[in-house]
């Protein structure tokens, strides 16, 4: 079953030079519970088109539809009501808010929710992640790897059904950032998210079902990853 859908896709922007014209004609479905690799050259698109899964940016052209539903349509009301009930989004930078010490950044989504226990989720969810030690302390008093991993706590709190992820472990050393990968793909496998990654790793890509390869904009390729 899918459970995100584009069709003829298009992404213009406008530049300082007139119109910029980023995706071209996208046609695209993800399965449930499939894990997707978008690859490609910087400039290429994969973030943009990662970022039109997620309703962060909204298609010039074309249909958007996740779980059913039309994001094309959506105002941006809407569309936040949406990620937060369905989507968990992780940033190669973290996003964290510096004000608030692990726990509270990883609870803040699952109050907005309305969620009863949130703190207590959010609590385990840092365990999950190695961070149970680090619940009070504030993002200036952690690591890059640390915030990372608050910021995956965060995203997979909600239980997701979709998981997005912009080059995870971009600002990562390697250690740090095949620790990160381990989180990702055990957080899908926990909570059966249908996981979709931006990456420049081909090692990463290749732990993916499947692998997508954008070019100027199109989909310059598709290609079986590694089978679970």
């Amino acid at each position: 079953m899918s459970v995100l859908s584009l069709s003829s896709v298009t992404l213009s922007l406008a530049g300082n030079a007139g119109q910029v014209d980023i995706l071209h004609g996208i046609t695209l479905d993800v399965a449930q519970g499939e894990t997707l690799g978008l690859v490609g050259p910087s400039g290429s698109g994969k973030s943009s088109l990662l970022m039109l899964m997620g309703g962060l940016e909204q298609a010039t052209t074309g249909q958007v539809t996740a779980l059913g539903s039309e994001l094309t349509t959506m105002t941006e009301d809407q569309l936040a009501r949406f990620r937060r009930d369905n989507m968990g989004v992780v940033f190669q930078s973290f996003h964290l808010i510096p004000t608030m010490t692990a726990v509270e950044n990883v609870a803040t989504p699952l109050e907005l929710a309305g969620v009863g226990d949130a703190f207590t989720r959010a609590r385990a969810e840092l365990e999950a992640v190695g961070l149970g030690h680090r619940a009070d302390h504030y993002p200036a008093q952690m690591s890059g790897g640390e915030q990372q991993r608050v910021a995956l706590a965060r995203a997979s709190a909600p239980r997701p059904k979709i998981l997005l992820a912009d080059e995870p472990t971009g600002n990562l050393d390697e250690a740090n950032g095949a620790a990160i990968v381990d989180l990702l793909f055990d957080l899908r496998d926990r909570h059966g998210a249908t996981l979709i990654l931006v990456t420049h790793s081909n090692a990463l890509a290749q732990r993916c079902d499947r692998v997508i390869r954008l070019r100027d904009g199109r989909i310059d390729s598709e290609q079986a990853g590694a089978a679970r």
